[in-house]
């Protein structure tokens, strides 16, 4: 493995190109400084993971990757897992990256560890952004039926069939010409079987099924059954949880499940108890992963994570609408330009020469939807008519939400952070969830709580 640069003054990255196979560092580089870390491989793994999947950045990619031992002299190792991070994996960031991820569907006949294994459609699709001088980590779900324009050509297709028609380098430069041309520093490609055997390492994930799911997906050839209810999710069970598709949302209802599994596995990856799982992951989940990150570059995503865990890790949907039966051949996710331009804003801090300013609203328009998740029945009524008398003319009730909640939650399903927070703070109370697990059809979804009920009282 080529030597690391130990320059503890190392200038920062060029300007990367928009090629995902560009050659520029994206993390100025510091040398290591840690004994005995056989020992403590297991948590350097830990810290990996916990920064790599909180990002849902380099992940599987930072554990196929064996540590060198030239990194580590022969002098006092750390005693701690914060003392690991200070002094034994010293490589920062130099300015934000932008990552594109891809889950790849199986392709038929390949070989794990083969090139063709990641020549498959583009299952998920995930632009990642880590910003170290904000300590803060964005991530955008672009749904696999997106309607875009593959570049140098005039064809309109889906996005998730980028990938299989051109690789990483045609499936980026489709998904910066969408979003207005932002950069795309780096890829990683995931085959759909890294997710199953990932999960069962880990020893399964904690996760709430909100309904009973059981039918049998002759097209994916998965049988699913799920009952409802809080219950820890083997690897087998995990993947039924994420392609489940019968819920009247198809790909939408998907993308959603996957942000919560993104954030079970980033709470399991926290725990401590997982640690002795971690090193099995150590090349069994190198023929899953195809990347172009260096290891520098993944050691650096490791510094820019150790924030995650403190609430800076938002994530949100491209803004869009699905298509009317009459309207395509295809059935398509339709992006909303407005809607984009607003969360490359607010998300990606990303606004070109030529892109207006993207303007709020007034908040009495914002499209609210209301759902009940106290113990207190009416709850969402007594809730919305006070939206009204506040006047929140855009409002509606969905069905109550399964599991019950002690605090309220505003979910921010189209990214609009700015009059989520606006909203918070007229109501005096409801907690922040930078996320697209709501209503699909709504702006903000407030899920409420046992805390509302407390406050009628």
């Amino acid at each position: 493995m080529e030597q690391l640069s130990r320059n503890r003054h190392a200038s920062d990255a060029s300007e990367p190109s928009p090629s995902p196979n560009s050659a520029s560092s994206v993390a100025a580089v510091t040398a290591p400084s840690c004994r005995r870390w056989w020992r403590r491989l297991g948590q350097g793994v830990l810290l990996l993971t916990t920064a790599t999947v909180s990002a849902s950045v380099g992940l599987l990619a930072a554990l196929t990757v064996p540590l060198p031992s030239h990194l580590f002299p022969n002098d006092r190792g750390p005693e701690s897992i914060e003392e690991i991070l200070k002094y034994g994996f010293q490589y920062r960031l130099s300015r934000p990256v932008h990552i594109l991820v891809m889950g790849i569907d199986r392709v038929p006949g390949a070989d794990p560890g083969s090139t063709a294994l990641f020549e498959g459609r583009s299952d998920t699709m995930l632009l990642v952004k880590v910003d170290p001088k904000a300590d803060s980590v964005s991530l955008l779900s672009i749904p696999r039926d997106t309607r875009v324009e593959l570049p140098g050509t005039q064809e309109m297709t889906k996005v998730n069939d980028a990938n299989a028609r051109g690789g990483a380098g045609l499936a980026a430069a489709t998904v910066s010409q969408m979003l207005n041309g932002v950069t795309i520093d780096r890829y990683i490609r995931v085959s759909t079987d890294a997710f199953r055997e990932l999960v069962d390492a880990l020893g399964g994930i904690r996760v709430f099924v909100p309904e009973k799911m059981s039918y049998i997906d002759n097209t994916q050839k998965l049988k699913i059954d799920l009952e409802p209810g809080w219950q820890v999710l083997d690897g087998d069970k995990a993947e039924q949880f994420a392609r489940f598709r019968q819920d009247g949302y198809g790909d939408i209802g998907r993308v959603q499940r996957q942000q919560t599994l993104l954030k079970a596995l980033r709470d399991r990856l926290t725990h401590p108890a997982v640690i002795p799982r971690l090193p099995a992951l150590i090349g069994s989940m190198q023929k899953y992963i195809d990347t172009n990150l260096s290891l520098e570059e993944m050691l650096a995503l490791v510094g820019a994570g150790r924030y995650i865990s403190q609430g800076n890790f938002r994530q949100v949907m491209l803004p869009g609408r699905f298509s009317q039966p009459n309207e395509y051949i295809a059935s398509y996710w339709i992006m909303d330009p407005i809607g984009r331009d607003r969360v490359l804003q607010q998300y990606f801090n990303f606004s070109p020469e030529g892109i207006a300013e993207s303007r709020t609203s007034e908040i009495s328009t914002l499209r609210i939807a209301i759902q009940n998740a106290s113990n207190q029945p009416g709850a969402a009524t007594q809730l919305r008519a006070q939206l009204q008398d506040m006047g929140f003319y855009n409002t509606y009730l969905v069905s109550d939400w399964a599991d019950r909640q002690n605090k309220t939650e505003i979910i921010v399903q189209q990214g609009d952070l700015d009059r989520a927070k606006e909203l918070a703070k007229i109501l005096g109370f409801g907690s922040i969830n930078p996320a697209s697990v709501g209503d699909i059809d709504s702006e903000v979804t407030i899920r409420v709580g046992n805390d509302w009920a407390k406050r009628t009282k």
